[in-house]
């Protein structure tokens, strides 16, 4: 049996993709997308005609309602190929506004309400900035179920456990990136590899801590450079996975044991964390802080990049 197959007996396995042509031969139960993902997929010949029906279709909305509409439309096209859930981004440019922020979560609910999907297929994908978090308190208080993402601290988990969020997103592969670059000629690949990845110590600890504490948020590892970070953590709730690395899963045939396991995780004692205590925690965290505010950048060039092929079709 292969590892893909051997992953999915205890771990749910998501696509991270736009690219919902090359899904079904992977068999996903949830879909993941985000703007690059998207902006990735509507520049390939396969789905721009998509892209310029979309925009035909709402020509004179403002240019945000449009986006969403783009958005959701992927959204629909994965959901008739995943049995599960897609998660479709809010705006990353609203990172630090609440109150925009909900305004659009709702919004892309009704459109997806509105071509007949329940809203228990779809998770709102929002930085874990803390007014991403708050807002997803909110949303999820109403029914409208959260992915937070952009997750690179254990404060970030944390509050998100809190706020009782659906899932989180913590980031291996860019943890990884950022203590791989520090560390220069200095690192170690093979020293850093599997558990002692620092990308998958990070989630390891949020995942024994919400088991050790009954916290019910789901932790899906995200952002992999390589099979040795999923293999590292099979075992956890959810894995997102990009069509490249599945197909690396397909084609190995090794055994693959169970590394997180609940009745294995170790005793941690139970965090609060108010706003202050949030953002000084954050703050701390030179890595987290890094990775949280580029990530929110680099969405945003691509939401920006989004905008243009939109008001362009």
């Amino acid at each position: 049996m292969n590892q893909l197959d051997q992953l999915k007996a205890f771990t749910t396995v998501v696509a991270d993709t736009g690219n919902f042509l090359q899904l079904a031969q992977f068999a996903p139960r949830d879909a993941t997308t985000n703007p690059s993902l998207i902006l990735k997929a509507v520049q390939s010949p396969d789905y721009a005609p998509l892209l310029k029906e979309t925009v035909a279709a709402h020509r004179g909305q403002p240019l945000d309602v449009i986006v969403d509409h783009v958005l959701v439309r992927f959204g629909l096209e994965i959901l008739k190929v995943v049995p599960g859930r897609v998660s479709t981004e809010v705006d990353a440019r609203l990172s630090f506004d609440k109150a925009a922020s909900l305004a659009r979560a709702r919004r892309i609910i009704g459109l997806y309400e509105a071509a007949g999907i329940p809203r228990e297929r779809v998770l709102i994908k929002l930085a874990s900035t803390w007014e991403g978090i708050q807002a997803a308190a909110e949303l999820e208080r109403e029914g409208i179920r959260c992915n937070l993402t952009l997750l690179f601290a254990f404060a970030q988990a944390v509050a998100c456990g809190e706020a009782k969020v659906q899932l989180i997103s913590p980031f291996v592969g860019r943890i990884y990136d950022w203590y791989k670059k520090q560390a220069g000629a200095s690192w170690d690949e093979a020293a850093q590899a599997g558990v002692n990845d620092p990308g998958v110590k990070s989630v390891t600890q949020i995942y024994a801590y919400f088991k050790q504490h009954g916290i019910k948020t789901e932790v899906m590892g995200a952002s992999f450079r390589n099979i040795g970070q999923i293999q590292a953590l099979a075992g956890c709730d959810l894995l997102t996975i990009s069509p490249d690395l599945l197909a690396q899963l397909q084609a190995t045939e090794a055994p693959l044991a169970r590394e997180l396991d609940p009745a294995k995780a170790a005793a941690m004692p139970l965090v609060h964390l108010d706003e202050a205590a949030f953002r000084f925690a954050l703050n701390e965290d030179a890595m987290a802080t890094e990775k949280l505010a580029e990530g929110i950048r680099l969405f945003a060039v691509d939401a920006g990049k989004l905008d243009k092929l939109i008001q362009e079709a």
